[in-house]
C-alpha cells in the first residue's frame, strides 16, 4: 500500500501568502525540496542554539537580493556568520553609493554596451562609471591607517561596513548592504577568495604603491573553525545554509575536516546542510558534492544526514522565497554577535589543539601556535 504525504491539490486561490503557497502547492520534484528546506529551517535551523553559517555565490546582490532578503535574514538574527564571494559584497556597495543598477533584458548587442561604457551582468545593466566610483571610494578607505596591516577578511569587512554604513547615512538613502547590516549585527563576514573580486583588486593595487594592507588568510580559516566548534560545545548545533556552491560553500564545510583531520579534535559534522543550485553532481560542478557524499569527508555528520536537504533550484528563486518563508513562520532570534567574540571563541579552540600536542613528545612537537587575531 502506498504510503507518505496524501497529494490532495486544490486551486490556488487569489490571496495567498508565500509561506501557504510553500506549504500547501510545492507537491513533488524540486518544488517539494524547496518546501523541505523552508520547514527544516523554521523546524529546526533557526532554533536558539544552532549557530547558522550562510554562503553566497552567484551574483545575488546586484539582483537586489542583498536589501531585499539577505539584510532581513540577518536583522531577524537567522544569520550567525557569512562566507561570500567578494564580487556580491563589491556590487552591493554600488547602492550605497548612490549608483544605480538596472534590469533589462538578456539579449545585447554587447559591442554597443561596450563602446556605450555600459556593463552587463546577464540581464542588469549600470555605467562603467559607477566600477569607477566604486573603485575610488574602496580605495580611499582601504589607505585608511586602520586598514594597513594584514587581517581576516571579517575584520576587513566589518571595517568596510562600518564606511558603506556611514555614506547610506549620509547619503539619506533608506538602502542597507549586507556589509553594513552584519556590521551592525557583529556578523562576521569572510571571503574565501580575496583575490578573486575587485575588491581584492584594489587591495593589490594599494600593495603596489607601498601600502600594508592585506588579507590573512589562514586567520579566516582559524576563526571558522572555531566557530563552528564553539557552536557544537555544550549540546550546541551548526547549519551551513548554502546559495549556488563555488568556494564560499567549501569554505564553509571544511570547517569539519580541519577539526577532526588537521587539528585532531572529536568532531562528526555539521548538523544541518541546505543547498540551494542549479549545479549537478555528475560533471564536477557541485561544488563540495552532495550532502552523502559529504560525510565521507566529515562535513556533515553521518547521523544527521536526513536533516539535510539540496534543491535544484535557481538561488535568485529560491533565497527570496525562503526568507519570506522564514520571516513569517519564525520568531526572531537573539544575534550571536560573533564578531566580537571572535578572540575568545580562536583562544577556545587553540587551548584544546595545544593540550593535544602538549601529549606529544617534544621532538616532534611543532612550533607553538599563535591566536591569529
Amino acid at each position: 500500500m502506498a504510503s507518505g504525504r496524501l497529494l490532495q491539490p486544490k486551486p490556488i486561490p487569489a490571496e495567498l501568502s508565500v509561506a501557504d503557497l510553500v506549504d500547501q502547492f510545492f507537491f513533488a520534484y524540486n518544488a517539494a525540496r524547496l518546501s523541505e528546506a523552508c520547514q527544516l529551517m523554521t523546524q529546526k535551523v533557526l532554533r536558539p542554539n544552532v549557530t547558522v553559517g550562510l554562503t553566497l555565490s552567484g551574483a545575488l546582490t546586484p539582483a537586489g537580493l542583498g536589501y531585499a532578503a539577505i539584510v532581513p535574514l540577518i536583522e531577524a538574527g537567522f544569520v550567525d556568520w557569512i562566507v561570500s564571494t567578494g564580487a556580491n559584497l563589491y556590487h552591493d556597495m554600488h547602492r550605497s553609493l548612490g549608483h544605480q543598477l538596472y534590469q533589462a533584458g538578456p539579449v545585447f548587442d554587447d559591442l554597443a554596451l561596450h563602446r556605450e561604457k555600459v556593463v552587463r551582468i546577464y540581464d542588469i545593466v549600470f555605467d562603467y562609471d559607477v566600477l569607477l566610483q566604486t573603485d575610488a571610494f574602496l580605495y580611499r578607505c582601504l589607505e585608511s591607517p586602520e586598514f594597513q596591516r594584514r587581517m581576516s577578511t571579517s575584520e576587513l569587512h566589518y571595517r568596510l561596513g562600518a564606511y558603506t554604513l556611514e555614506r547610506e547615512r549620509a547619503l539619506g538613502l533608506p538602502y542597507r548592504s549586507v556589509l553594513s547590516a552584519a556590521h551592525l549585527a557583529d556578523v562576521p563576514v569572510y571571503t574565501s577568495s580575496p583575490g578573486d573580486s575587485t575588491i581584492g583588486m584594489n587591495i593589490a593595487a594599494l600593495r603596489a604603491n607601498g601600502y600594508e594592507v592585506g588579507c590573512d588568510t589562514e586567520a579566516d580559516v582559524i576563526e571558522t573553525t572555531a566557530i563552528v566548534y564553539n557552536a557544537k560545545r555544550d549540546g550546541g548545533e551548526s547549519a551551513v545554509i548554502v546559495f549556488g556552491g563555488g568556494s564560499p560553500k567549501n569554505f564553509a564545510l571544511q570547517t569539519e575536516p580541519q577539526l577532526q583531520e588537521v587539528l585532531g579534535v572529536e568532531e562528526k559534522g555539521h548538523d544541518y546542510f541546505v543547498q540551494f543550485t542549479d549545479a549537478r553532481p555528475d560533471t564536477g560542478g557541485l561544488s563540495g558534492a552532495t550532502p552523502s557524499e559529504a560525510v565521507t569527508w566529515g562535513k556533515v555528520d553521518p547521523e544527521m544526514l536526513p536533516n539535510a536537504v539540496v534543491a535544484y533550484v535557481d538561488s535568485t528563486i529560491a533565497l527570496p522565497i525562503m526568507t519570506s518563508y522564514v520571516l513569517a513562520r519564525c520568531e526572531k532570534r537573539t544575534p550571536k554577535r560573533l564578531y566580537q567574540r571572535r578572540a575568545d571563541l580562536v583562544e577556545s579552540l587553540l587551548s584544546v589543539y595545544r593540550a593535544k600536542w602538549a601529549e606529544v613528545k617534544p621532538r616532534e612537537q611543532p612550533k607553538k601556535s599563535h591566536n591569529p587575531l
